[in-house]
């Protein structure tokens, strides 16, 4: 499978622990896909500072090309990231300024040549999708943005993922059904810890959560979604291929950081990467 995660790059900033860790739900998605068997790329734009050097280094040794990635004059967009002692995120100061870009004739050439790109709501995207979607199939992450948002542009959408924690069973089924006559082909609905509902080529199933110690819960659901289509890609059925994403997204959720490889806050070298799920 070839896979390009398109916009959103950042540095989580862990003020407790004095470190900050490469991610963003597009780059997030890249690496993962690339951990589990994908050829992934990673088209956005990071900063000209030791944040953004460490945020391509980190594509870099996870195998992730970025061949037509940009670098921009300035400081990295940050993402300030606090834990709760269950592993628990919140996010504090963020600014995604500098990641933010219009895909050129160049790129949409380019991305003509995978079989998916994955790009989400903050990653600046909506107005291109029509033009991305004409070059290739579109996987979204609506985060938990509300239906008025996600409606208009789900007819150039492959792939959506919309995240509803309080949602029932009922109110999780509706939606799939409203994306799909929207146009999405697979839909998907994360309910936090009550899992999530996937719909996919007529077959519904709904995914449990894998208990697992949490260290660090961010990237769990950008995982989730690249091995779910890196599985689904290879073939596996919907309930063997969400079976597949939600044990590899637990096992991430041990690990620091979206995917580990942090750096000083200061910008000092960096720390040993961290292991793999």
């Amino acid at each position: 499978m070839r896979i390009c995660g398109l916009g959103d790059n950042v540095v989580d900033r862990y003020p407790r622990r004095g470190l900050m860790y490469p991610g963003g739900n597009a780059l997030n998605v890249a690496v993962h896909a690339a951990r589990c068997g994908a050829e992934a790329a990673y088209l956005g734009v990071t900063g000209s500072d030791a944040a953004g050097r460490h945020v391509r280094a980190a594509l870099a040794a996870e195998g992730v090309s970025t061949e037509r990635a940009r670098i921009a004059a300035g400081p990295n967009a940050y993402a300030t990231v606090h834990l709760d002692d269950d592993g628990n995120r919140t996010f504090g100061d963020c600014d995604e300024t500098i990641s933010l870009f219009t895909p050129d004739d160049a790129d949409l050439r380019w991305l003509r040549g995978f079989d998916l790109v994955h790009t989400g709501d903050c990653s600046g995207m909506e107005e291109h999708l029509p033009r991305l979607a004409a070059a290739c199939p579109v996987s979204f992450d609506f985060s938990d943005r509300p239906w008025s948002y996600a409606e208009p542009l789900l007819p150039f959408v492959r792939s959506a993922v919309l995240s509803r924690p309080d949602a029932d069973a009922d109110e999780a089924a509706d939606l799939l059904a409203r994306a799909h006559r929207r146009g999405a082909k697979l839909a998907v609905v994360t309910r936090g810890a009550r899992g999530a509902l996937l719909s996919y080529e007529g077959t519904t199933h709904l995914q449990g959560v894998v208990p697992v110690q949490a260290t660090d819960t961010l990237g769990a659901g950008d995982s989730f979604i690249a091995a779910l289509h890196v599985a689904l890609h290879r073939g596996r059925p919907l309930a063997d291929a969400a079976g597949y994403a939600a044990t590899y997204a637990a096992a991430v959720c041990t690990l620091p950081g979206a995917f580990g490889r942090p750096l000083a806050l200061d910008g000092a070298h960096p720390r040993a990467p961290s292991r793999r799920p």
